[in-house]
């Protein structure tokens, strides 16, 4: 076999650019083909991350804590205790990178124009500041200072529906421990812009304000954790399950169905798409190939009569094909660095932030690609390319001297 190799590639080379105008088409449909494979590939990659880092990083991290029933009906007779014994070891240990607890119960903000329903949120704004981008989208006023604080953080569309603005008193209601209605008068003391949706559903006050506020002691509604980069999902909320048996561990593809759909269609389209591409890729080199078999086989039928069995015909042509389907796939990979090299500043959407919010992804997309990726698709497209040139090995290997001859006449 290699020394067939040997013998046949200088001859294969040499009868790949017998028709440059042939083996160029192929050239381009081979090499834009895997483009757009390593390329749409780079950019769902950066579009579902950019839709992950929006969504976890806004308010729900990588997991969250409940008491059990509190997600069915989330109210004040459903809270818990701050976070103690096994559970705090493991909030603590090294396969959680930074955790918060929070108070979140529905309630009523009112302005002297409007009343609309809300979750109530108490922070703790040091720990919000760490795992949460709340905090660094407040565009007026400040952020809050401490877990004391009991000034008010609005959304920007909340302030403009409730016609009121910072500075201003808002009254927000909700019920307490004892089943009465607790109302107080808050200061707005900064306003943020985000997603709409948590701008319109969200107000947020310091922990042990809202505490005071819903007569509460120290109980709390979730505890939010992040993981470290690289750490694997559901070992991480496992371990807190464990730790917290009694209690209601849920991973971000359980709190967010649509956006761990989302995130598993990813890796099936990319394949779905290798398969589109790989079909047209498949018409034009069966093409290009059955035009070449059909106009040699005069030199087919005569290599025939010198004595060159049908299999090293056959093998001839096979690596005439893997020359033009390699040579396609390197000039695709290094269009598709090229690309994501240009694009590696990110994609920049703000002017549709608004529509970007709806399919809850950022305003800046950066291509993610991996190299192990890059290679794989390569060869799979390089073995594939190859596999079905050799329909047209095959009728070439069949040429006879017989049909040469009769060609010829």
């Amino acid at each position: 076999m290699i020394s067939a190799t040997r013998s046949l590639a200088p001859l294969a080379w040499r009868n790949v650019w017998r028709n440059p105008r042939r083996t160029v088409i192929t050239l381009i449909v081979v090499s834009v083909g895997l483009w757009s494979i390593l390329f749409f590939n780079s950019l769902l990659n950066g579009w579902i991350q950019s839709s992950k880092d929006a969504a976890l990083k806004l308010l729900m991290g990588e997991g969250q804590i409940h008491a059990v029933g509190y997600m069915d009906d989330p109210n004040i007779d459903r809270l818990m205790q701050p976070p103690s014994g096994a559970l705090l070891a493991a909030l603590n240990g090294d396969g959680v990178e930074d955790w918060t607890t929070r108070i979140q119960v529905p309630g009523v903000v009112q302005s002297e124009y409007k009343t609309l329903p809300v979750n109530v949120m108490g922070v703790d704004p040091a720990a919000e500041k760490r795992i949460s981008t709340i905090p660094g989208d407040v565009v007026q006023g400040r952020y809050l200072t401490d877990a004391d604080d009991s000034g008010i953080i609005l959304g920007l569309h909340m302030v403009e529906r409730l016609k009121t603005d910072l500075g201003r008193r808002v009254i927000v209601m909700s019920q307490n421990t004892d089943g009465s209605m607790s109302e107080w008068s808050f200061d707005v003391v900064g306003i943020f812009d985000s997603d709409q949706g948590v701008e319109d559903f969200n107000i947020f006050t310091g922990l042990k304000a809202a505490q005071e506020f819903l007569l509460l002691e120290d109980e709390i509604a979730q505890i939010v954790v992040t993981l470290p980069d690289e750490a694997p999902l559901e070992p991480s909320i496992q371990a807190l399950k464990d730790a917290a048996p009694d209690l209601d561990v849920r991973s971000w593809k359980e709190l967010n169905l649509f956006l761990a759909m989302t995130d598993d269609f990813m890796g099936v389209f990319i394949f779905i798409w290798l398969g589109i591409v790989f079909s047209m890729m498949a018409i034009g080199i069966v093409n290009t190939q059955l035009m070449a078999v059909f106009e040699r086989t005069q030199e087919f039928g005569l290599l025939r009569a010198l004595g060159m069995k049908p299999r090293r015909v056959l093998y001839m042509v096979t690596i005439e094909s893997a020359i033009l389907v390699g040579a396609g796939s390197l000039a695709g990979i290094v269009l598709a660095l090229v690309s994501i090299w240009a694009l590696q500043g990110g994609i920049d959407l703000t002017a549709y932030a608004r529509a970007m919010e709806m399919v809850q992804a950022g305003s800046i997309i950066y291509l993610d690609y991996h190299p192990g990726s890059i290679v794989t698709f390569s060869i799979i497209i390089w073995i594939l390319g190859i596999l079905v040139a050799l329909w047209p090995a095959r009728r070439a290997s069949k040429c006879s001297p017989q049909e040469a001859m009769r060609r010829d006449t």
